[in-house]
């Protein structure tokens, strides 16, 4: 066992803990959710003290052994199933506003980097936590800028995913466009329309949620690095901060820029708000396409069942034969979860005072869970539904013929009296509206073939009366 001490006191910790005193008090107060702080974070900090340890190498404002070593400490996080991962011990939901997590990464790189020098773990008489790790940083510029690296790539991964929901989705519109089916508003018949029109519908959507996620990123490249405290940049020299910025563009080949005014970027969080009301208008395109998806392949035989879902699992332990949506209720929970996230995110940010936010752990949690829910199930959606759909023409048929819906197409020829008189007794009849009109001679064959299976469907605009 070695001793560590901090302003509270000294703690006996092993020898072979990576992480010192301040981490050991933070697992101990925030035992909560047994849920670590999200990996993409902490690389992104890990990151942040490399590029830090680099800049005061360069300005020659750290010993350079010391400095080397602190980045080569960093770099042996590169293997994401390393073992050194299990020293990320912090909780995801903190009081602090991040500082714990930010003192379980300097005590690891700390104690990395005596391993590197050969020394012996806790003395930070070789490589300290505070003095070299986070020199010239504060949690608050250093826990805001991690926040932003982490975000800008998700949004990445999460636009490229987009982009491919939204080509399946097309790939479905061009195959389904000569298949005519029953069109329904507030689950009431409607006008026809084609199943490939329906996807392109949805394509649209998504092509929308895509660029506006894609452009979100130029407000998330501002950062408010060396700006320390509270922004106002005390304890960290000028040409470090610009170097800083500049070593970080590099190293994570981002358009990472330097705030003009550090101070907004280390008390306010509104841009995360506006992330996360971009992947909250997503979750509900996606909801509103799952459900859709649900509805027209319910029944089968007692449903619309004019879609036809790929089989994925047996539906029941009880009923025989029996198969349910099971991706599209998936991606509803996923966005469900998104949209609860998002509220999160709005109080947090809301109730960020004066020249800090104190939950910016939340909001970072959260935000990141958004995305990766999204990142992960949007393949699943694309692969295991979308691409396997097809459709039951006996049904999209049936239901066209049967729906008395048809006579809007001779709305404009022969007046809304007579059209409901029409579907009146094609209703009572059972009988098709085509029947029910070429059986009372109120229209010929040619005239009725112009009106329903071309204006009707195709045209964007009324038939004239010349064109019968």
């Amino acid at each position: 066992m070695r001793i560590e001490r901090d302003m509270l006191g000294e703690r006996s910790i092993e020898n072979e803990c990576l992480y010192g005193i301040h981490t050991l008090r933070a697992s101990e107060n925030f035992n909560v959710s047994k849920k670590g702080v999200n990996k993409e974070l902490i690389l992104a900090l890990i990151e942040i003290k490399k590029a830090a340890a680099m800049a005061n190498i360069q300005l020659k404002l750290i010993d350079k052994s010391v400095g080397e070593a602190i980045v080569d400490a960093c770099n042996q996080f590169k293997n994401e199933s390393s073992k050194l991962w299990s020293s990320m011990v912090t909780d995801a939901y903190q009081g602090g506003a991040g500082t714990s997590t930010n003192m379980n990464v300097n005590e690891v790189i700390a104690n990395l980097a005596i391993d590197i020098l050969k020394g012996r773990r806790g003395d930070y008489s070789l490589v300290h936590p505070l003095h070299h790790v986070n020199q010239f940083q504060s949690t608050n510029d250093v826990y805001p800028t991690a926040m932003r690296i982490a975000a800008i790539r998700m949004t990445r991964r999460l636009a490229d995913e987009l982009s491919k929901l939204q080509s399946a989705l097309q790939i479905k519109e061009t195959d389904f466009c000569n298949i005519l089916k029953l069109g329904r508003t507030q689950l009431m018949d409607a006008l026809p329309i084609t199943v490939g029109q329906e996807f392109g519908a949805w394509a649209r959507a998504i092509s929308r949620d895509r660029w506006r996620i894609y452009k979100v990123e130029e407000r998330l490249r501002e950062i408010n690095i060396g700006g320390t405290a509270i922004g106002t940049g005390m304890n960290a020299p000028l040409e470090y901060i610009y170097l800083v910025t500049e070593l970080l563009q590099h190293n994570t080949g981002l358009g990472l820029c330097r705030s003009d005014f550090p101070i907004d970027n280390t008390q306010n969080m509104d841009v995360f708000v506006e992330v996360s009301g971009l992947l909250k208008a997503l979750a509900v395109n996606l909801m509103k396409i799952s459900g859709d998806l649900r509805l027209l392949a319910s029944g089968p035989n007692g449903g619309i069942g004019e879609l036809i879902l790929p089989k994925m699992q047996a539906g029941s332990s009880i009923m025989p034969n029996k198969v349910n949506p099971v991706i599209p209720e998936m991606v509803m929970q996923v966005a469900m979860r998104v949209i609860a996230n998002d509220s999160c995110i709005t109080h947090a940010a809301a109730y960020g005072q004066l020249e800090l936010n104190a939950f910016a752990p939340l909001i970072a949690e959260t935000l990141l869970e958004s995305y990766e829910l999204l990142i992960n199930a949007i393949p699943i959606f694309r692969t295991r539904c979308i691409d396997e759909i097809k459709v039951d023409l006996e049904a999209c048929k049936r239901h066209i013929e049967s729906s008395t819906s048809m006579v809007t197409a001779l709305l404009y020829h022969l007046g809304y009296e007579k059209c409901n008189e029409i579907a009146e007794n094609a209703q009572a009849e059972g009988k098709p509206i085509r029947q029910i009109v070429l059986q009372e001679e109120i229209l010929d064959e040619e005239q009725l073939n112009k009106v329903m299976n071309v204006y009707a469907i195709t045209s964007p605009g009324i038939p004239g009366k010349e064109r019968l």
